[in-house]
């Protein structure tokens, strides 16, 4: 009796077993540990497509209760040549690449299944790389605030998260810095200034830090949406992650729930997700796609069926939130906002701070970002951002510096 050919669809695309055709699930297990090299102690199998959605073993043993007993027989569950099994398994295995036959002198000849082996397969990844994201209370404060109490979550609004990173791949956000932009009900178009963002790094550097991710809001009318983020968000948010070459890269989401309770939401970008976008895959504003979908330009196959339209879920590792209190504070006025900050602000902030010593008083980073307008960003404020990162005295010179500008611009 002709052996029984059964196609195995895992994370590795698309591959065939012989079995006989009175085989069991056990005897199948054992053909695919035989020609795929899969131990049958660490294999899921099923007809269940969803089972290549499983994070992990215990969640793969609940997809897999269709072919739970060893002993049934595969025709028992419809299971025959030509059937396709989905398996899951922990761990890993080296995969030979397809295998080709010569055709002639014009090179070789490929099957329909090879074909389908060398697809883009989009899969969920299970660990971000960065463990959690802090963010420090008053800076996290003062940006939900605004959109809460100033824009009503009526239109968009974002920013980079600037701190630091830990040994153990913990990301702290110390502050955030809000680009000039243009927020609607749906759309966030920011209009970066170079040289800004040059004063902006350079003061981060000064403290010891760096920009960590990307942070924007969700509307009120986002709030009835069926998507975490939008495909328009995601190529936003690949774009700056892409940009940024940087392994840690966060992006933050805050929404108002139904309940009025504002939620910080952070995610890290899929390194598949990152290379999709660098490679040019991403269709940018196709008209008749759900938001909560991708578009590629070319198919790519999504638990073994052929598509071009992407889940934005696949794309997204969640990270976990935390907060602390960092050693900045965020009471002078924040840049570009509906107010700017002034002259007269400053005058404000040092005198409602008296009390506190001068170095406490200028520890702010849209202080130093206003005064770098003034200062020299590669000489003067690297003499600031100095004594703030050390709690030390302000440099001779200095505190005399700013209190003129703070008075002599004041009216």
């Amino acid at each position: 009796m002709a052996a029984a050919v059964v196609r195995i669809r895992s994370r590795d695309g698309l591959e065939r077993v012989s079995v006989h055709p009175k085989a069991t699930v056990l005897e199948l297990q054992m053909a695919i540990e035989r020609e795929l090299q899969v131990p049958v102690s660490a294999q899921y199998v099923s007809r269940n497509q969803s089972l290549l959605m499983a994070k992990d073993p215990s969640g793969a043993a609940l997809m897999a209760a269709d072919m739970r007993d060893p002993s049934a027989a595969l025709s028992s569950l419809g299971i025959g040549h030509g059937s396709v099994v989905f398996l899951f398994y922990s761990g890993k295995r080296e995969v030979a690449g397809p295998k080709v036959t010569p055709s002639g002198a014009f090179g070789k000849k490929m099957t329909m299944d090879d074909l389908i082996a060398r697809q883009t397969r989009v899969e969920r990844q299970q660990h971000a790389h960065c463990n959690s994201l802090s963010f420090d209370r008053a800076a996290a404060n003062a940006f939900q605030h605004y959109v809460h109490e100033t824009l009503a979550f009526g239109v968009k609004r974002g920013g980079f998260m600037y701190g630091s990173v830990t040994e153990q791949g913990d990301a702290l956000v110390h502050f955030i810095y809000e680009p000039p932009q243009q927020g609607s009900e749906d759309g966030l178009l920011l209009l970066r200034d170079p040289d800004e963002e040059r004063r902006v790094d350079g003061i981060a550097a000064g403290l010891g830090m760096r920009r960590l991710g990307f942070i924007f809001t969700h509307t009120i009318s986002q709030g009835k949406a069926d998507y975490t983020l939008s495909n328009a968000e995601i190529r936003q948010a690949a774009q700056l992650h892409a940009e940024s070459n940087f392994d840690a890269w966060t992006t933050a989401l805050v929404k108002l729930e139904a309940n009025g309770d504002v939620q910080f939401e952070s995610f890290q970008l899929s390194d598949q997700c990152i290379k999709l976008w660098k490679e040019g895959w991403f269709v940018q504003d196709a008209e008749d796609v759900n938001p909560k979908l991708s578009r590629m330009n070319k198919e790519v196959v999504i638990l073994g069926k052929d598509t071009r339209d992407v889940d934005n879920v696949l794309f997204l590792v969640p990270v976990k939130i935390l907060d602390h209190q960092g050693p900045l504070s965020c009471n002078f006025p924040i840049e570009n906002r509906l107010t700017l900050p002034s002259f007269e602000s400053l005058r404000s902030h040092l005198d409602s701070n008296k009390s506190r010593p001068y170095v406490q008083r200028i520890s702010d980073f849209h202080l130093l970002l206003f005064l770098s307008k003034s200062l020299d960003i590669d000489t003067d404020i690297p003499r600031l951002t100095e004594a703030i990162s050390t709690q030390g005295s302000v440099p001779d010179g200095y505190q005399l510096l700013i209190d003129s500008l703070a008075s002599n611009h004041s009216y």
